[in-house]
């Protein structure tokens, strides 16, 4: 199997580089490598990748996700998570390719309790959800054999992310406000890229397994707030770590209107991966799981 990956050095492509590898021919590529175009922004290079390279499945783990920045970017946004995977999408439908793609429960308005479902109906709060959701359109009006993973609150061991992040100010404050209303799971980027290498066996290449077609929710199972997110962070890293040391006395509950942003965030950030799980045949772990396996590979 021929594979090609766009966005290999995020949180999400880092992990799949480790996870496809094994599936076959892997070209990975990011906005600055030469021998092809991995730049979502420069839509017929990504054209002209698909062509030349011809692969069996293109996995697009790139997008625009700068949430703030977008209010007032716009047009790049939008080209990047909108255009981009359309043309992903015209030129994988070209040449029979399988497209593997990433979206967000941003696509939603965050409204009520309930975990969302693949068919509740969207409504972004804010641009960057709007292009994402124009993504998923593009990709689906091409005709392309695709699959799209809608997902939430996504960490990775790389980089930086919220852990990482409680854990320093810890360390360096005496009290810190953590917002409490806003509900979801931590994913794992490692958890997204070994359900995608599960995903491609079952793809069109082997017709004697049924392969996933549109769109999918998936993500940690359970549910939690950042606040309680936080403290639970805190308390793992301590147990795995005795002799971490904190300075903080108080992590405080806050409202999300205590943190106002350019972009609107959603409340309600819960997905319902049922029929993910129905159509592999698996059982997605507590997101306490992932993070336990993350903190004690930082720490």
């Amino acid at each position: 199997m021929k594979i090609l990956l766009l966005g290999k050095n995020g949180q999400v492509g880092w992990e799949l580089q480790r996870s496809l590898a094994p599936l076959g021919e892997v070209l990975a590529l990011d906005r600055n490598s030469t021998s092809h175009c991995g730049d979502l922004s420069n839509l017929e290079g990504l054209a002209e990748t698909v062509r030349l390279f011809r692969p069996d499945v293109v996995v697009n783990a790139a997008a625009y996700t700068a949430v703030d920045k977008a209010e007032s970017d716009q047009s790049t946004a939008h080209l990047i998570n909108a255009l981009a995977p359309e043309v992903l999408a015209r030129a994988c439908a070209a040449i029979g390719a399988y497209l593997v793609h990433f979206s967000t429960d941003y696509v939603f308005d965050g409204a009520g309790q309930k975990p969302w479902l693949e068919s509740d109906a969207t409504g972004p709060l804010n641009v960057y959800g709007h292009s994402k959701l124009a993504g998923e359109k593009g990709i689906a009006k091409q005709g392309a054999k695709h699959v799209i993973f809608r997902t939430s609150w996504v960490y990775g061991t790389e980089g930086g992310n919220f852990a990482k992040t409680m854990l320093r100010l810890a360390q360096e404050r005496e009290k810190m406000a953590v917002i409490n209303d806003q509900f979801g799971a931590p994913t794992g980027a490692a958890l997204l890229a070994d359900i995608t290498a599960l995903c491609l066996q079952h793809e069109p290449h082997k017709p004697h397994k049924p392969h996933l077609s549109g769109i999918y929710h998936l993500a940690a199972a359970g549910e939690t707030t950042w606040h309680a997110y936080a403290q639970y962070v805190l308390q793992q890293a301590q147990s795995l770590k005795p002799d971490l040391k904190y300075t903080v006395k108080e992590v405080a509950a806050v409202a999300t209107t205590e943190f106002p942003t350019p972009a609107a965030r959603p409340l309600n950030s819960r997905l319902n991966c049922s029929q993910l799980e129905n159509a592999l045949q698996l059982k997605l772990p507590a997101w306490q799981t992932g993070v336990d396996a993350m903190l004690a590979k930082i720490l």
